[in-house]
This record gives structure tokens, sequence and C-alpha cells, in this order.
């Protein structure tokens, strides 16, 4: 039997999958909020849906709810300028997140935050063995 013609619990219960996926991004982050660092407890889509964004990795991150709540639809750079907490370290993260470079921006995530360094080496190490399930 090929792994083509195998039925996986996935492929049947479509939010198996999006539950599955939520849960690696915030693994991803060691469950801290990209913009201030704090527990991330929701997903914040940084091109929001109603100006077109996608619910993909490359734009989905993990945020506090007091950040996705007051981000709202606005686009996540300029929003993210403004706010008290704003560290051009995590902004260089969300632009390496953005484009599809989770390493970088993994790093410059435990740059940001250095007690949280031995949570996002852990993390780090995840998302190692996960890129090497999905390009094997």
């Amino acid at each position: 039997m090929h792994i083509r013609d195998a039925v996986f619990l996935e492929d049947l219960c479509p939010k198996l999958r999006d539950r599955r996926w939520r849960k690696s991004l915030h693994e991803f982050t060691a469950k801290s909020c990209i913009y201030c660092g704090n527990n991330s407890e929701s997903i914040d889509h940084v091109v929001p849906r109603s100006k077109g964004g996608l619910s993909i990795t490359e734009n989905c991150v993990p945020a506090c709810l007091s950040c996705n709540g007051s981000k709202t639809d606005n686009e996540a750079f300029n929003w993210y300028r403004k706010q008290r907490f704003y560290d051009p370290r995590r902004s260089m993260a969300i632009k390496a997140w953005t484009e599809g470079d989770l390493r970088l921006a993994l790093r410059l995530l435990k740059w940001a935050q250095p007690k949280q360094k031995k949570s996002l080496e852990k993390s780090k190490s995840s998302v190692n063995e996960d890129y090497f399930w999905q390009t094997a």
C-alpha cells in the first residue's frame, strides 16, 4: 500500500487538522504573543482577512487577546509601531514570519525575550522535526 492510497484522519476531519495547525503555531513561539510576549491565546492575521489576508502560516501569528483585540483589522506593522511595547526585534521577527522564514523569526524572538530562551530552543527543535517530516 502506498502512502497516497492511505486515508488519514485529518482528511476525514478538517477541524482536527485546523486544531493541530493552530496548536503548532502557539508551540513555535512557546505560547507567547509575537507582539508583546505575553501568553498567546489566539491567532492573529497579520494582513486582516477583511483586507484579503489568507489563513496560512505566513499570515497567522500567535497573539494575546489584548493585542488581537486592539489590532482589530489594522495592518500589523502600522499598528505595532504605535504600541508602547514596540520592539524592533519583534517587528523584524514578524516580518521574517510573514516571509516564511520561521527559523529567523524564532531566533529574533529569542533575542527579544531572553528569559524564554530555553522554551524557544525547545520549540525550535520541534520546528526542525516538523520540516523534516513535511519534506520527507
